[in-house]
């Protein structure tokens, strides 16, 4: 197969839907002959979280990569192409390593009785990868939980949990409590854990279950101060102190010195997280109530009481209103839109959300993110694009394709 077609395969497994599980990705590695334990392995760092797991996987890997490390990044989902999701040494996977990865995966497992998913065979391209590659220390962000995530399957030497919030009851559990079990279940015996600021009863799960493990728990306590974050917000302050921990508990902090985190931090880059694409357009992410929360007071922190043009896409399984209630406070106009996703609420859905908390804001249904692009740049007012990291990876495209005229910054 080449590239397209090796691609087009994979996103045909999607059909298997998602099935949490390790004995497929567990079949997968070993018959790749991954190393996912042992002195032999890349020292594996394991972020699984909410809100902020990929922020510090970023962290994590530019901090590592200016210490000098050969450093795999494995993060999900990616914004405008594939291969963004596995990245060595901060350069994607080539088009033809995808392709032969996927053309080995694609003949061991045309017999298997129960087909291993989209996630299952992504996880175990890039780890095989990072193992041909030589990678010394690799940075694996969860997809989906964390007991039964296909990255699961590595022995890690720390784990790491950020924030954890409501998203993805649907395979998670319906209160914090239950998707922390889920979110934890990525604490190995002896691994130690690092965490920050936690709810009550997400933090007694996480001590929990390391205690039961024999896993050292790490607490963090305070964000990491006197240090420039090329991230947006203060919250990323508490998301640098989380990585900044974790590599020391890894066993890594004579190696990445404090002169290459402060290089690190400095230089990280993390598309679709607050990323101002021009000076008039902002993108962010935030895909469910408390992402949107810090992404208003990001907005505010830097751009105080000015309100923002939202461009605003949600899909549908996800806490629309929710979204839409903690985005209210830092709009003026709203421009909703569908996402490109079979999954996407209607711009029409998204008005109704809206028309509930604040029947007088003005909200209006647009036919697709390009037709709001062209009504935003004619406006003066800087505009936000959010609600989804597909609408932000659309936008990405669009901007990237120099289709955006804007006016200039007011």
């Amino acid at each position: 197969m080449n590239y397209d077609e090796a691609v087009a395969w994979l996103y045909a497994t999607q059909l298997h839907g998602i099935h949490l599980g390790l004995e497929n990705i567990q079949r997968l590695t070993e018959a790749l002959g991954i190393r996912v334990s042992g002195a032999d392995a890349p020292k594996f760092l394991h972020v699984a979280g909410t809100n902020g797991k990929g922020s510090v996987c970023a962290m994590l890997d530019a901090c590592c990569r200016a210490a000098g490390l050969r450093t795999g990044l494995f993060t999900s989902p990616h914004l405008v192409t594939f291969r963004e999701r596995m990245r060595l040494d901060g350069e994607m996977i080539g088009e033809e390593e995808v392709a032969d990865g996927l053309s080995e995966i694609r003949a061991l497992t045309e017999g298997w009785e129960h087909a291993p998913t989209f996630f299952e065979i992504t996880t175990a391209l890039a780890l095989a990868w990072f193992q041909k590659r030589g990678a010394e220390v690799v940075v694996l962000e969860t997809g989906l939980g964390g007991r039964l995530d296909a990255t699961n399957v590595v022995t890690p030497a720390v784990s790491v949990i950020t924030r954890i919030d409501m998203d993805h009851q649907q395979w998670l559990g319906d209160s914090l409590a239950a998707i922390a079990v889920e979110k934890a279940g990525i604490i190995k015996p002896g691994v130690p854990v690092v965490t920050g600021p936690q709810a009550d009863e997400v933090r007694v799960v996480i001590v929990q279950i390391a205690m039961w493990r024999g896993a050292e728990m790490n607490l963090v306590m305070s964000p990491l101060r006197h240090v420039e974050i090329a991230l947006a917000g203060s919250h990323q302050r508490w998301n640098a102190a989380l990585a900044l921990h974790a590599l020391e508990v890894a066993g890594l902090g004579a190696t990445v010195t404090g002169e290459a985190v402060v290089e690190g931090l400095r230089t990280v880059e993390w598309p679709g997280r607050f990323q101002q694409i021009t000076p008039r357009f902002v993108l962010d992410g935030a895909h469910n109530p408390a992402s949107a929360r810090r992404l208003a007071e990001t907005w505010r922190e830097i751009y105080g009481e000015k309100r923002a043009t939202l461009i605003l896409g949600i899909l549908q399984d996800k806490d629309v209103a929710g979204i839409c209630a903690e985005l209210l406070p830092i709009a003026g106009r709203i421009l909703a839109v569908p996402v490109q996703n079979p999954r996407s609420a209607s711009a029409q859905e998204i008005c109704r959300a809206i028309g509930q908390s604040a029947p007088r804001q003005e909200c209006i249904a647009v036919r697709d993110l390009p037709a709001a692009i062209r009504i935003a740049a004619s406006m003066e007012r800087r505009t936000l694009i959010t609600g989804s990291l597909f609408l932000v990876g659309e936008a990405l495209a669009n901007f990237q394709a120099g289709e955006v005229r804007e006016m200039s910054a007011q």
